[in-house]
């Protein structure tokens, strides 16, 4: 009885989160008049013959009057060049912390901890004073360079090395290799699983990313696909629900398919972080 009661409720949330998306995608499909009908349906059929009457012209309108083409574009511009920046810059940072000794280093890194107390939105003054300072702001540029460093991941990082036994770098030592060397040929390919976990959720919140965007840029051509969704639901078209419902299957579509593909080493990277100090 109990395992059935357990089985039901896990039902109960699989339906809870997936039939939003279905209504999301089988609206994306469906014309205007279709929408509204006495009897709900999840599929994209006619209110009036009963019969499948699926349409694309909602995504071309998004794509090409909505301007949502463009925002893909530079979202995926954007995250391929912020996210290998990120990963290098929080990698090199971690392995300082973890292996290399100077002066001020637990100081320093507790105060970057204690950094991650502080809410975000209260930087976002400071950091748009200084991307304007650097003649970054409304640039792509401008959406990169103040995203290329994360705490979070850097306590990530550091921890997974720590776990790596420092007899493998001594022994690299010996035979000649220098610092960085050890770096790319020892540290870096024993660390894949934390590694494929920074990437991704560095991948997945800058795709989904409202906030800087909005404060950083001014030109419609740099939007990014979150932005631009966000402007179609103010325009006179947001109150037709197909062309919100069709942006906002293109926005999503590639956040599950990352999840779906990757899910297993977010999973195996996250438990082989440890908690070593």
């Amino acid at each position: 009885m109990r395992k059935a009661s357990v089985y039901l409720a896990l039902v109960l949330l699989v339906a809870v989160s997936v039939v939003p998306f279905l209504w999301m995608l089988a609206t994306s499909f469906k014309h205007g008049q279709d929408i509204y009908t006495k009897v709900p349906s999840l599929l994209p059929l006619d209110r009036r013959t009963g019969e499948w009457a699926a349409t694309l012209e909602n995504y071309a309108y998004v794509l090409q009057v909505g301007g949502l083409g463009r925002a893909f574009l530079n979202s995926v511009w954007v995250c391929l060049v912020l996210v290998p920046a990120k990963l290098l810059i929080d990698a090199l940072a971690a392995y300082a912390f973890a292996r290399i000794r100077f002066p001020g280093r637990d100081t320093l890194f507790v105060v970057l901890l204690g950094g991650m107390m502080v809410p975000t939105i209260t930087l976002l003054i400071p950091r748009l004073h200084v991307t304007q300072a650097l003649g970054m702001f409304d640039s792509g540029w401008g959406l990169i360079l103040p995203n290329v460093a994360s705490v979070l991941d850097i306590f990530l990082l550091r921890q997974f090395f720590l776990s790596i036994p420092v007899e493998l770098e001594e022994a690299a030592l010996i035979d000649g290799a220098g610092r960085m060397q050890i770096f790319w040929r020892v540290v870096l390919p024993l660390s894949t699983p934390v590694l494929s976990v920074v990437t991704i959720t560095s991948f997945l919140f800058h795709w989904n990313d409202l906030v800087w965007p909005l404060v950083v840029l001014n030109d419609p051509d740099l939007y990014t696909l979150p932005l631009a969704l966000q402007q179609l639901v103010a325009s006179p078209d947001g109150g037709r629900a197909y062309y919100v419902m069709a942006g906002a299957t293109l926005a999503v579509l590639p956040v599950i398919g990352v999840l779906l593909v990757f899910q297993r080493r977010i999973l195996q990277g996250i438990a082989f972080t440890g908690l070593k100090s």
